[in-house]
């Protein structure tokens, strides 16, 4: 149930040039805002507060990073809702999925469904319900009944030690709608949720309390280790993209 997608202050409005101003002007305004780092800023006029798809290592879906968080209000339900569907449906997750059961089935993990494209199908339809399941709670239900803020704020400053340790603390704090920092009950009960549902349709020799417990602590460790992805992404991002263009 790892999820796939992670404000004290209000979305800033662009200012507005001068009546005097020329049109060239307000352009290169605005070229300069967007080479500041992490330069994800909402298209004037739209209002969005969810940032853009940075894909992880420029494969995996990351809808919930945020770079610069002083231009990103809180999220609606709606607009929390939406990250869920996103990270599920985006093309690079059905294969991602593909892979992880490949792994399962070469590990021959959950035994009962056996081998084959038969069983090969059974691990791909219940890694993708996990996956499904563990992000739907941690990104939208959760966040949605508890107002608080599923995304990932990134620090982008101090050592590599710091900003490892802020990462991978954000599985137990993170903000609440109001911009406060608050304990993430989202993400702790969220993925507990998700492994108990997941007792559902796992073979009947697995839905034990200790293997529930397993499952929960194990997809609250890879999402500590997303966040850390998440932390130091931008960073490889624009050092390439800088390399790049020398």
């Amino acid at each position: 149930m790892v999820s796939l997608c992670a404000l004290p202050v209000q979305a800033q409005q662009p200012q507005q040039a001068p009546p005097e101003a020329s049109t060239s002007g307000q352009t290169q305004t605005q070229d300069k805002t967007s080479d500041k780092p992490g330069g994800q800023i909402p298209a004037q006029g739209q209002g969005s507060n969810t940032p853009k798809n940075d894909r992880l290592f420029g494969v995996l879906p990351n809808y919930t990073t945020v770079e610069n968080e002083d231009q990103f209000g809180p999220l609606s339900t709606k607009e929390k809702y939406k990250l869920s569907a996103e990270a599920m449906f985006d093309p690079v997750t059905f294969p991602f999925i593909g892979f992880v059961a490949l792994i399962g089935q070469a590990e021959n993990t959950e035994p009962s469904y056996g081998q084959g494209l038969k069983g090969y199908a059974k691990r791909y339809g219940t890694s993708y319900g996990d996956a499904g399941i563990g992000t739907t709670m941690t990104t939208s239900v959760f966040p949605s009944l508890l107002r608080q803020d599923p995304r990932y704020f990134q620090l982008g400053k101090g050592s590599i030690w710091h900003r490892s340790l802020y990462s991978a603390s954000r599985i137990f704090v993170t903000r609440g709608d109001s911009g406060s920092k608050q304990f993430n009950a989202s993400e702790i009960f969220g993925n507990l949720a998700a492994a108990g549902i997941s007792n559902a349709y796992h073979p009947s020799d697995e839905r034990t309390l200790g293997n529930t417990l397993s499952v929960w602590g194990t997809d609250v460790m890879w999402d500590a280790t997303a966040n850390v992805a998440k932390e130091f992404w931008p960073d490889i991002r624009r050092h390439f993209s800088k390399k790049n263009r020398t």
